[in-house]
C-alpha cells in the first residue's frame, strides 16, 4: 500500500479498480458517475487517507487565468518548441500555463483533461497526435463535451479525428510525401523507415504520405521498424535494421529525435552518412542543424504553432464553428542525404 503521506490520485484509482479519470471525476465532483463506482472511489480515498493537492486547490481559485497544456513528452524538442510558443503567447496575456506530459498514455491524457476541468481552466490545449483508438475517443468526448458546453475552450495541435475543436494541423502526410519525392530525385530507390508507435495519427500520416509518394513512382518501402518517438527508439530501430541486414540506400526516421539515435547506431556499426546510407528525419528541431552531417528533414515552425494554437483557444466569435489552420512543412535538404553510391 502507498505511504499515506504520499498518496496520489492514481493510488486511489488503483485501489478502487477504476480509471484515473473516473477517480478524478468522483473526487472533484465534475461529472455524474455511477453510484457503485462513486462508492468504491470514496471508500478507497477514505482508506488511504487521500488529501487533494493543496496547490491544485489554490489553482482552482485562479482558474480564469489558467491554461492547461497537455503534451506527450515535454523533454522532446518537438513539444518543447511548441510549448515555448504557447508560453510566449500566454505571457503576453498574463496567463498561467499548467504543463503536463502524458508519455503517450491515452488514459493519462483523459485523466489530465478531467483534472483541468475540475480546476476550471480557461482553456485546454492538446499538443500532439491523437490516438487511433475508439475507446480513447469516447472517453475524451465524455470529458470535453460538458467542459465545452459550459463555455470552456479547447484547441489542439495535430490530427484528432474525433475532436470537433479548433485545430493547428501540421501537414504531416503532405510533408512526408514531399520528402519522399526529394529523395527520389536524388536517385534513391531502396528505402527503410523508422516508424513511431502505430496508434498515433502522426505516425499514420507521415508513414502513409511517404509510402504514397514512393508508390506513385513505382517504388515501395522495403523495411519498416516501429519504435518509440525517442532517441533510444531510433537507436534501437536502426540497430534492428542493421542486425537483419539493411537493404536500403536511404533511411527515413519519422521524427528528428529518432534520426539522432539512428545516426549514432549507424556510426557504431561503421557506416558513413551519407556515403554508405543517407538519413532523413522530420520536424527540424534545432539540434539537427549542428549534427555531423547536418540532417535532411521537413521543417515545421514549432514556436509559431504554439502561438497559433493559443490564439485559437482564446479567440472570440462563434464557438460552434471549428477552425483549422494548416501548417505546411518545408523540405530542407542537408548533408545527411546524397545520391546513392
Amino acid at each position: 500500500m502507498a505511504d499515506r503521506a504520499h498518496v496520489t490520485l492514481r493510488d486511489v484509482a488503483t485501489a478502487a479498480g477504476v480509471s484515473l479519470a473516473t477517480a478524478s471525476r468522483v473526487l472533484n465532483g465534475t461529472a455524474k458517475v455511477r453510484e457503485d463506482l462513486r462508492d468504491r472511489v470514496e471508500a478507497a480515498a477514505s482508506e488511504l487517507a487521500y488529501t487533494p493537492n493543496a496547490h491544485a486547490q489554490a489553482l482552482v481559485r485562479a482558474s480564469n487565468e489558467t491554461v492547461g497544456v497537455i503534451c506527450h513528452d515535454v523533454s522532446d524538442p518537438y513539444f518543447s518548441g511548441i510549448a515555448r510558443g504557447v508560453m510566449r503567447a500566454a505571457a503576453q496575456r498574463d496567463l498561467l500555463v499548467m504543463l503536463a506530459s502524458t508519455f503517450r498514455d491515452s488514459a493519462r491524457e483523459v485523466a489530465y483533461v478531467s483534472m483541468l476541468r475540475a480546476q476550471r481552466a480557461r482553456a485546454i490545449l492538446l499538443i500532439g497526435s491523437g490516438f487511433e483508438d475508439r475507446r480513447w475517443e469516447r472517453a475524451m468526448d465524455v470529458e470535453l463535451r460538458p467542459y465545452l458546453n459550459a463555455g470552456g475552450r479547447v484547441a489542439v495541435v495535430s490530427r484528432h479525428r474525433s475532436l470537433r475543436v479548433d485545430t493547428v494541423l501540421p501537414e504531416n502526410r503532405e510533408g512526408a510525401a514531399a520528402l519522399a519525392r526529394a529523395l527520389l530525385a536524388l536517385g534513391h530507390r531502396r528505402f527503410a523507415v523508422l516508424s513511431g508507435p502505430p496508434g498515433l495519427s502522426t505516425v499514420v500520416d507521415r508513414v502513409g504520405g511517404f509510402r504514397d509518394a514512393l508508390a506513385a513512382a513505382g517504388v515501395s518501402v522495403g523495411q519498416v521498424v516501429e519504435g518509440p518517438f525517442s532517441r533510444e527508439g531510433g537507436y534501437a530501430g536502426a540497430s534492428a535494421l542493421l542486425d537483419r541486414g539493411l537493404d536500403a540506400t536511404c533511411l527515413f526516421a519519422t521524427t528528428d529525435v529518432m534520426a539522432v539515435g539512428a545516426l549514432a547506431a549507424l556510426r557504431e556499426r561503421g557506416l558513413r552518412v551519407p556515403e554508405d546510407v543517407s538519413l532523413a528525419g522530420f520536424d527540424d528541431i534545432p539540434v539537427v542543424r549542428d549534427l555531423t552531417p547536418p540532417l535532411t528533414t521537413v521543417a515545421l515552425p514549432l514556436e509559431e504553432m504554439g502561438e497559433r494554437v493559443m490564439a485559437l483557444a482564446l479567440r472570440g466569435g462563434s464557438r460552434g464553428r471549428r477552425r483549422i489552420e494548416r501548417i505546411a512543412g518545408r523540405v530542407v535538404l542537408r548533408a545527411s542525404t546524397a545520391g546513392p553510391s
